[in-house]
């Protein structure tokens, strides 16, 4: 492919992340703000170019050590249930923004210490970065089949890394406050992260289905290499544990690596997103390696006796068969691997750089005299600078250093050199009794002992691995069957912890290690009142504070925070004595712009510390403990009464309303009882006064009372069934009838009346099988209420429609009907007994006002349902029954039948 052309199109692709940082900046919106898959694909910044090209190079050369690097992150990743949140709430409470910040506040908020993390961090990850460049200069070069350059001005990686640094101290330091989270990058990171499996998967389908026939074929063919049985085996007990301190390796990189601790910890938006994380971050880690076998030892049949980088099969084996798509692809994906990478490499080091190192350390004095806007301007400058130099020397050390060292060895260096920060880190959550004695001290002979058998044996000619252990005394220590890297990691680790673990077991902490000791251990004890954990003894004042907090956050945002505290505490305006937790709060406040250390050492400047004994924290720390465990759970039997008494005064209208609902239910009965009796009463005085009133209409009169009569037995047979629904007292025969046929004998009574209204009724019947488990008079009586109440509030020459159909194991039957709907309020009611609508067609009631209630009943007591919804023409009706009514519902209609919460319609707003 022509270099122009593939500049051009590398160009495009930084362009499109360009444009979905900023639209994912601009419009926020829950896509990308709350969305846990984005949180997820973010974490994948783990896999760099070493995976996309150091692994099949380690496939293909030592066989089954590549996937070391992966198995550890996924056996330990389901842990972060536990460990991520509580550092995540640690990270939170205390606005911390980098891996620095986090170890050196456990151990007393050491400036010193935060500067040594931050040089480990930078020492580590810049070699990192520069393989990233190298992987991208390489990769450019092959696919345009152009020769690498010694003249960076005519290298293309000079120009794409520069478009990186120009993307990162842009979206990288759009926030003065290091732990905001930068939404647009994180977008951009898990879009690419997506891109990158995608195109990887793409390479795996070619190679195993377009090259080869298949897994079994290249088995087949790759067992024939002469090495193929030695590099797919652990190679024996020494080659396992090779294998396991590899593991361990890499289980400690993804907690450690800066990149990992700021996708990670930093942005994390919702505790929540991390039981996302869990599965599909490994899983992701397990899509991405299932090809990398067949990729490695697929190149290593084509290119066999050929002498190829084993690390651009992926390249190599798509331009060998002419697919020029699949390799500009897995370039891309590559390149998206690298610029992830570099980013948020780039940025958590400049924030370490800027936070731990430059600031703490020179720039402190000169913030004390400078105005919000300068500082802010001279802390983002400080930032950006940091990018590029960091890129820089990155690129510089690609150049001059690490052009032909294999992607693998150099990032096992780095994974190598973090993890002396483990013993520290872990035992900043899990351990009371580490000290800052102790962490520095392991961190710093770490470090040595990985300098002297790793970093000067990869990087200088004239020194040899071997070199270290044959001196006198490391030869003692020398393990013969554990390979470099494996042993230094050992080594190291192992001289580190002890250090760490027993220059702390036999020192005593001062008091604000022991202070944060308790904040971090026992974080979820003090994460709603975490300022009153904080132990401050001395004197101070809120104005002199509030001067620094101005310097940094100007005159309004320092008014709302003081606001914001004193509306927390409950505290006035009145006295100017600040107390430990405004210390902490403002402490706080500064940390995310200027780091903790340096935090601590402006607050420090304008206040007056007490030396506080440690018997003292201890005291402090328990009776704050209490207090806050007392407070707990006053606020919890506070929240009880208050829901209690939300509940009594719910039920005091519920009680008012029903018993409003029953005065006008009697009422209303009342009054159709006494209709037909005075109707009855003034007939029958006629007829006895009038002894020779004509037969004829005599007979009218006599046809009347008997009309009457039956309308006054309907009202009162309408009570006793309900009275008897609420007992117990009327048994389900349920047995097998056919639904269509028990519809048409509810609705044959009912045809004449819907042609004196001109109304129209249709079927529609969507079963294939009619035939249900019912008690069939029941049902009738149900779809006659129904068809009844349909009747009514149907205009004339309006519709009825009947609609049977299954619904999710259900018989569903539809009643619509056209006409008045129902009014909104009405509906959470209209099944209850005593309930009227408020805005009835009628002032009173025609029947009962007690047919829906009956209805929701019987349904209920069939174990289905009964609904109501407003359509815009009309009501709908939905009853719901079993297509399977167990034994147990073969009995008793009764009250627990019958107690769901009602849905829907109510029984006097249609009847």
């Amino acid at each position: 492919m022509n270099s122009y052309l593939l500049f051009a199109l590398v160009v495009l692709y930084l362009g499109l992340l360009f444009f979905i940082a900023y639209f994912a900046e601009k419009r926020r919106s829950s896509f990308w703000v709350n969305n846990p898959y984005v949180y997820a694909l973010s974490l994948a910044v783990y896999c760099s170019a070493w995976t996309y090209y150091g692994s099949i190079g380690v496939a293909a050369n030592q066989g089954l050590e590549y996937m070391a690097i992966y198995i550890g992150p996924i056996i330990i990743i389901p842990s972060w249930i536990y460990i991520n949140s509580k550092i995540i709430r640690i990270s939170r409470v205390n606005k911390i923004s980098s891996i620095a910040d986090f170890i050196s506040l456990r151990y007393g908020n050491s400036r010193s210490l935060s500067a040594i993390i931050a040089l480990v961090c930078m020492f580590a990850i810049i070699p990192y970065i520069g393989l990233q460049i190298k992987a991208i200069s390489e990769t450019f070069h092959l696919i345009t089949e152009t020769d690498q350059t010694s003249n960076m001005f005519f290298d293309s990686a000079t120009y794409v890394v520069l478009i990186i640094a120009l993307f990162s101290s842009y979206y990288g330091t759009k926030y003065v406050d290091a732990s905001e989270k930068r939404l647009g990058i994180i977008s951009a990171i898990a879009v690419e992260s997506f891109l990158k499996l995608i195109f990887f998967i793409i390479l795996g389908i070619f190679v195993v289905y377009g090259v080869f026939n298949g897994f079994e074929d290249i088995y087949k063919q790759a067992e024939k290499l002469p090495d193929f049985a030695t590099k797919n085996s652990f190679n024996g007990l020494e080659g396992g544990f090779n294998w396991f301190l590899l593991s361990m390796l890499s289980m400690s990189a993804i907690f450690l690596l800066p990149r990992q601790f700021h996708t990670a910890i930093i942005e994390n938006r919702k505790e929540k997103h991390i039981r996302t994380a869990i599965w599909l971050f490994p899983l992701y880690l397990l899509i991405f390696n299932f090809f990398v076998f067949p990729i490695a030892w697929g190149g290593k049949i084509l290119f066999f006796g050929e002498n190829v980088n084993p690390e651009l099969y992926s390249i190599l084996i798509p331009q060998k068969f002419g697919n020029t798509v699949i390799s500009t692809m897995v370039f891309f994906g590559g390149l998206s691997a690298c610029i992830s990478m570099i980013i948020i490499s780039s940025i958590s080091l400049s924030i370490m750089l800027s936070n731990n190192i430059i600031i703490p350390y020179g720039w402190l004095d000169k913030f004390k005299f400078s105005s919000e806007t300068d500082n802010t301007k001279n802390i983002v400058n400080i930032r950006k600078i940091s990018i590029f130099l960091l890129i820089l020397i990155s690129f510089i050390f690609y150049k001059y250093y690490i052009l032909g060292k294999s992607l693998f060895s150099i990032g096992l260096v780095s994974f190598v050199l973090i993890a002396q920060l483990a013993p520290s880190f872990f035992g900043a959550i899990f351990w009371r009794r580490g000290t800052y004695l102790g962490s520095m001290t392991g961190i710093i002979v770490g470090v040595v002992i990985c300098y002297l058998g790793l970093v000067l044996p990869s990087f200088s000619e004239n020194y040899h691995q071997s070199n270290f252990f044959n001196h006198a005394f490391f030869s003692f220590f020398n393990i013969p069957y554990l390979s470099p890297i494996p042993q230094i990691f050992f080594w190291s680790v192992l001289v580190n912890g002890l250090l760490f673990t027993i220059i702390s077991a036999n020192k005593v902490s001062d008091y604000r290690e022991r202070n944060y000791a308790e904040i971090y251990v026992d974080i979820n004890d003090y994460i709603q009142n975490h300022e009153n954990a904080y132990i401050w003894k001395g004197t101070a004042n809120v104005s002199d504070i509030q001067r620094i907090l101005v310097k940094f956050l100007g005159e309004k945002k320092t008014e709302q925070a003081l606001k914001i505290f004193n509306l927390k505490y409950k505290i006035t305006n009145d006295s100017d004595t600040a107390d430990s937790r405004f210390i902490k709060f403002s402490e706080n406040l500064l940390s995310g712009r200027i780091g903790t250390a340096s935090a601590k050492i402006l607050i420090e400047g304008v206040t007056k510390e007490d030396k506080i004994s440690l018997p003292e924290v201890l005291k402090i720390l328990e009776e704050s403990k209490e207090n806050i465990s007392i407070n707990k759970q006053l606020s919890e039997q506070s929240s009880q009464l208050l829901k209690l008494s939300d509940d009594l005064q719910n039920a005091n209208k519920n009680l008012i309303v029903k018993d409003k609902q029953k005065d006008d239910f009697l009422d209303s009965v009342a009054h159709e009882l006494r209709t037909p009796l005075t109707a009855i009463r003034a007939t029958s005085e006629i007829l006895l006064d009038d002894e020779e009133m004509p037969a004829e209409l005599k007979k009218d009169f006599l046809e009347n009372i008997i009309s009457e009569s039956d309308r006054l037995s309907e009202i009162i047979n309408d009570i006793l069934y309900l009275d008897k629904l609420e007992t117990g007292n009327i048994p389900l025969n349920i047995q097998s009838f056919n639904i269509i046929q028990t519809f048409h004998k509810s609705v044959k009574p009912l045809l004449h009346l819907f042609e004196q209204r001109s109304l129209h009724h249709s079927e529609v019947n969507l079963l294939e099988n009619e035939i249900f488990e019912y008690d069939e008079p029941r049902m009738i009586q149900v779809f006659q209420n129904i068809l009844g109440n349909a009747l009514k509030f149907t205009n004339e020459q309006g519709m009825i429609q009947t609609k049977f159909q299954k619904h999710e194991n259900q018989l569903k039957i539809s009643i619509f009907n056209t006409g008045k709907i129902i009014p909104t309020e009405d509906l959470a009611y209209i099944f209850e007994k005593f309930y009227q609508s408020k805005n009835q067609n009628l002032q009173k009631p025609t029947g009962s006002g007690l047919g829906l209630a009956i209805c929701k009943k019987i349904m209920l007591a069939h174990g289905g349902d009964i609904l109501v919804k407003n359509k815009e023409i009309g009501v709908t009706f939905e009853i719901f029954l079993p297509t399977y009514i167990s034994k147990e519902n073969d009995g008793l209609i009764t009250e627990d039948n019958t107690n769901k919460e009602p849905e829907g319609f109510n029984n006097n707003s249609r009847m």
